[in-house]
């Protein structure tokens, strides 16, 4: 088949590996003009280990990892040691892979084959299903045809917006607001990340390799802003941490101000009672974001394309069969992974002092 898929990061890549080394024709566009790399490392857990293993790309994965959750600490607000992370507590077992996001982007680019091809610069403008195969209309104005339409673009996905409805219908607000930041890098030897609470709010410098990013969380119920507006944005942020000059606060929220690439959302889950219509198939985020408080979503976004791949093998014929099989098996992982981040939450922003106290009491008695 002729295969677009939207959407270049995790989940888009990922499937450009597994479709394109089943024999199929695979296109991926991408809106913006390079890969999208920005953020902070991400884990390979689970079962996607063994996926990765099967697309051969495990080794160069292993290969880039680093250790920047596992040496993280709480502090006070004179930046003194509060309480470690134990690994138990952000992690499955001893076998999961944190590597920085960039790093799994370029690794998965690299993998990609002959029967991918990867054009930036360019998104999905419309969409038109006949049954037997997709009109597309892209943004510069080009129109072709494709047999099946995977929907890899995110927790905004235009795809999913085309194909289901307003985003609205489907977004789950956790009741969190995330940013990360770039800081400049620090080389006194000392790559511990770091992080201050006070009730329902979050914020500290982490590194890895050479780069250190500072990170912001929040609660808040819903805020209507325009998520592409960067003012909008530090304007929230701003407001959320101001009155605070504790420890490199201001610091930190200095990058906010200056920073041309910050990054900040809500901390929000796609639920869909399917993941396809028609010839359009969603995978990762687009279909069903857990939220970065799961810690699962590049596990989410390597399972999904690796078990679509392997359906549509099994159904060449029968859409509908293959997608029902890619959603029985990739629907157990969603359950746990969406199913995981209010814990998640809870634990790195405790919402009252008290909670906040008892947390790290109990962290220092582990």
């Amino acid at each position: 088949m002729r295969i677009l898929v939207s959407g270049a990061g995790i989940a888009g890549l990922a499937a450009g590996i597994n479709l394109g080394a089943t024999g199929h024709d695979v296109t991926i566009v991408e809106r913006a003009g390079h890969l999208r790399v920005n953020g902070s490392p991400v884990d390979v857990r689970g079962d996607a280990l063994d996926v990765a293993r099967s697309m051969g790309v495990l080794d160069h994965i292993h290969a880039r990892r680093v250790t920047m959750t596992e040496r993280s600490e709480f502090i006070d607000a004179a930046g003194e040691t509060v309480a470690a992370v134990p690994l138990g507590e952000i992690g499955d077992s001893v076998h999961d892979i944190e590597i920085p996001r960039e790093d799994l982007a370029h690794v998965l680019h690299g993998a990609l084959t002959d029967r991918t091809s990867l054009v930036f610069g360019e998104s999905i403008a419309e969409l038109q299903d006949d049954g037997d195969g997709v009109e597309t209309t892209f943004a510069s104005g080009r129109r072709d045809r494709f047999d099946l339409i995977v929907g890899a673009d995110g927790l905004h996905s235009v795809t999913r917006r085309l194909t289901f409805g307003p985003e609205r219908d489907y977004l789950h607000h956790l009741g969190f607001y995330v940013a990360l930041t770039d800081l400049p890098a620090h080389h006194d030897g000392d790559r511990t990340s770091r992080f201050l609470n006070w009730p329902g709010h979050l914020i500290g410098i982490g590194h890895y390799n050479d780069t250190t990013i500072g990170v912001l969380n929040f609660r808040s119920d819903w805020i209507d802003y325009d998520y592409r507006d960067l003012d909008a944005q530090r304007r929230i942020l701003l407001d959320a941490f101001a009155g605070h000059d504790e420890w490199r606060v201001p610091e930190i929220l200095d990058a906010v101000a200056n920073d041309p690439e910050l990054y900040f959302d809500s901390v929000s889950q796609i639920h869909l009672p399917t993941w396809h219509r028609g010839r359009v198939v969603l995978v990762g985020d687009a279909a069903h974001c857990a939220s970065n408080l799961s810690g699962r979503g590049a596990s989410l976004a390597l399972t999904g394309t690796w078990l679509l791949a392997q359906a549509l093998i099994h159904h060449p014929d029968d859409l509908e069969a293959a997608f029902a099989e890619y959603e029985a098996g990739q629907r157990p992982y969603v359950t746990r992974a969406q199913d995981s981040a209010g814990p998640g939450g809870d634990f790195i922003m405790p919402a009252t002092q008290a909670a906040l106290d008892a947390r790290n009491e109990r962290l220092r008695a582990m």
